[in-house]
């Protein structure tokens, strides 16, 4: 699995690079030589490369994700991002998370026997491609470092604390982009981590994803 999200990473980096094409223009001429030994000068055109493109602020994007459900499972995400459009139909960029998850387990009775809460914080990249223009595809491979404890109810048993550790995800998703005038809107779709870590924030299934863009 770790390969995978290493090779999700290279794919994105190169996608990126392919994306900035350069332009290549020269004028070059020659003499051509005349019976009555005069010459002209004929001029065309070759390539020649042309200066580098510069950085356009206005291509910026910025968004991410809030979402949070309560219960006996509770979900608290906060992952704001930041991106470049490199196409129209390509934007790429970064952000951090900061993930809570709380899981309670009970008995056949229905009271609760003890809790899991773990907390997430890391980096991600993320890349997405819209081939038309309200569907987005995207590929984000994260690397989050976890910790947590165990606590039982009423004190039963001592507290147990979890030991750090670092939990790679790669989520792959689409959506549907609903705008909100000029480049923002809202982003709702399906998301699924693909690598399956037992301490990923995400669970083991597809799940509903809202984000913003603006």
């Amino acid at each position: 699995m770790l390969r995978m999200f290493l090779a999700t990473l290279f794919l994105i980096s190169t996608v990126v690079a392919m994306s900035q094409n350069t332009d290549f223009t020269v004028d070059s001429s020659f003499m051509i030589r005349k019976k009555d030994n005069t010459t002209t000068t004929k001029k065309t055109v070759a390539p020649v490369e042309e200066s580098p493109k510069k950085f356009d602020a206005n291509k910026l994007v910025f968004g991410g994700n809030i979402g949070a459900s309560f219960g006996d499972f509770t979900f608290v995400n906060i992952s704001p991002q930041a991106g470049y459009m490199f196409k129209p139909w390509l934007t790429a960029g970064g952000g951090v998370n900061f993930i809570y998850n709380g899981i309670k387990y009970r008995n056949f009775n229905g009271d609760e026997i003890y809790r899991q809460n773990y907390s997430y914080a890391g980096l991600n990249v993320f890349a997405r491609v819209f081939p038309i223009r309200f569907i987005m595809l995207s590929a984000q491979p994260e690397l989050n470092y976890s910790w947590g404890k165990t606590k039982f109810s009423n004190n039963t048993q001592p507290e147990i604390k979890l030991e750090g550790a670092f939990v790679p995800s790669l989520l792959l998703g689409a959506a549907v982009v609903i705008p909100s005038g000029g480049r923002g809107g809202m982003f709702i779709g399906i998301q699924k981590d693909v690598i399956q870590n037992e301490r990923s924030p995400y669970g083991t299934q597809p799940y509903i994803n809202i984000g913003f863009i603006f």
